[in-house]
């Protein structure tokens, strides 16, 4: 929804002052059963531990940002130690439109940390495997979010993850805050999200969510117009730095589906053609939409 206070016939809006609305899911079908044991209630807690902070530091104002977090536990070295892959996601309302926008969708290898039954887990400044994962992904989804209302609006957010991320990088035993990761980081993808270089693809991604899925369904030629854009510019981009960094592919994983749909009625494909150059894991979805030429 576009982010304006309302106050129509003095009907009170209840304002939320958490972010998030997230859901936990966990697998332990790889776990012995003794940790199976150990493990009660653990995702209730990270589902809590997310829904009750406040990572603005104020009142939220808007709707709650939905997410999930399926942990899908890999092993288990202690009684409590373990690691974990984990699929992130989240989601934004779209105006006048039932279908969310996925804008996020990653899945991260390499969680490792300590849990214990009915363990306190606590906001804090301190170094925290467990806590500390949990906070890098709730700042970056809100970050996402902002810049999807706003210019830049984000910006706030990924600073703190990338704190996080340099913060964990100092331990040499930490695993996924490495920028060195041969396929994905966490620094990695806050670093796109903050470098310079990015700065038109972010303006860019507020006119492709503000000014374009919110307006299909009132002005679709402009809506369209300014997805295009985003294309065009991350093509100058591509064909500038000859990069598919951490950022570009989560922005295609999230978003390669949803830019077909919206531009598959177009006359002119050549935008498509651009897609297949700037990326190429997805170059299959966008040949279907060129061979119905």
């Amino acid at each position: 929804m576009k982010k304006i206070l309302a106050f129509l016939f003095f009907i009170p809006i209840i304002l939320s002052a958490q972010e998030l609305d997230a859901r936990v899911t966990a697998n332990f079908d790889k776990l012995p059963v003794v940790n199976k044991g150990q493990l009660g209630g653990f995702a209730q807690s990270i589902e809590d531990y997310l829904n009750n902070n406040r990572y603005s530091g104020e009142d939220w104002k808007w709707d709650k940002i939905k997410c999930t977090f399926n942990v899908f536990f890999m092993s288990a070295p202690d009684e409590t130690h373990y690691t974990a892959q984990v699929n992130v996601t989240s989601i934004r309302p779209v105006e006048r439109s039932t279908s969310p926008s996925l804008m996020f969708n990653i899945l991260d290898n390499s969680w490792e940390f300590q849990f214990e039954r009915d363990q306190s887990m606590f906001f804090t400044p301190d170094v925290d495997p467990l806590t500390d994962f949990l906070d890098f992904y709730a700042y970056v989804i809100i970050g996402l979010n902002e810049d999807s209302f706003s210019k830049l609006g984000g910006t706030k957010y990924y600073t703190e993850a990338l704190n996080l991320a340099l913060l964990n990088g100092n331990n040499s035993s930490a695993k996924g805050w490495d920028k060195n990761s041969k396929s994905y980081s966490r620094r990695g993808l806050v670093e796109d999200l903050l470098n310079e270089r990015y700065r038109v693809f972010r303006e860019d991604y507020f006119d492709y969510h503000y000014n374009g899925l919110d307006l299909f369904s009132t002005d679709k030629k402009k809506a369209q117009k300014n997805i295009i854009k985003l294309v065009d510019n991350l093509e100058v981009l591509r064909s500038k730095y000859n990069v598919y960094g951490v950022l570009m592919k989560a922005f295609f994983d999230a978003k390669h589906g949803e830019i077909v749909s919206m531009l598959s009625d177009i006359t002119e494909k050549q935008v498509f053609h651009k897609l297949r150059k700037i990326d190429p894991p997805h170059q299959v979805k966008y040949d279907e939409v060129i061979n119905r030429e």
